[in-house]
């Protein structure tokens, strides 16, 4: 069972661990602390934590393997801290399922408001119940489950949460200004990225087609509309 507002730091270095236990913890998360892939993988079964910070600099396995690990299970929010800037590697990171990257060095201010974006994203999820019919499509709102000709599709918790906030306003255009604000927070209503990369995995995902998408409408310049 998830405890609520828990979050466990999956990174080697001990100064960066120190740093978000004290940030953290005066904060009123309850964090617990792995200092490589395996045990982070380990600890992440059997702490289940509510957020995930994981480095991709890891000693023994490269945190893209990590998150390719964790995603095979892990649904909620798991946010990238790395000295890796690259455009390749952020891209890298939100296709393998993360849902936040932060680079390091980092202001904690900063990470804690990336940090409460996703806790929201998890209590919008947990407050609604509703359970949505599209053609072929069931969204279980309450459950975190999507199935497609009464197959489960797997989906991340941001995944989830973008799909969710399209099926709920079915018909209607939602800027990418809105859902960037909605999903992510006010920072990134600019992150016009992470949209387009999360859209593409969903299509993959929930489309017969994702090159001829019928739920996922592109409006040109403006945002998306979920046709039902």
């Amino acid at each position: 069972m998830m405890e609520e507002n828990s979050i466990l730091i999956i990174d080697d270095e001990a100064q960066i661990r120190r740093l978000l236990e004290i940030t953290l913890g005066t904060s009123g998360y309850k964090v617990k602390e792995a200092v490589n892939g395996k045990e982070g993988l380990v600890m992440a079964a059997t702490f289940n934590p509510a957020v995930i910070i994981l480095d991709l600099g890891l000693p023994d396995l490269d945190g893209q393997e990590v998150l390719l690990k964790l995603r095979e299970w892990y649904l909620n929010p798991i946010i990238i801290l790395s000295v890796r800037n690259s455009e390749d590697d952020i891209i890298k990171a939100l296709d393998n399922g993360a849902n936040d990257y932060l680079t390091k060095p980092f202001r904690t201010g900063e990470l804690l408001a990336r940090i409460r974006s996703v806790f929201r994203s998890l209590q919008r999820n947990t407050d609604s119940n509703a359970v949505l019919f599209f053609q072929d499509l069931i969204i279980d709102i309450s459950n975190h489950t999507v199935k497609k000709h009464e197959e489960l599709i797997k989906l991340t918790s941001t995944e989830f949460s973008l799909l969710a906030l399209l099926a709920k306003n079915s018909g209607k255009v939602l800027t990418h200004q809105y859902m960037l604000r909605e999903i992510w927070g006010f920072g990134y209503t600019n992150q016009t990225q992470y949209l387009r990369v999360f859209i593409t995995q969903l299509r993959k995902k929930i489309e017969n087609d994702h090159y001829h998408p019928k739920y996922i409408i592109t409006e040109s310049g403006i945002g998306y509309r979920f046709e039902g």
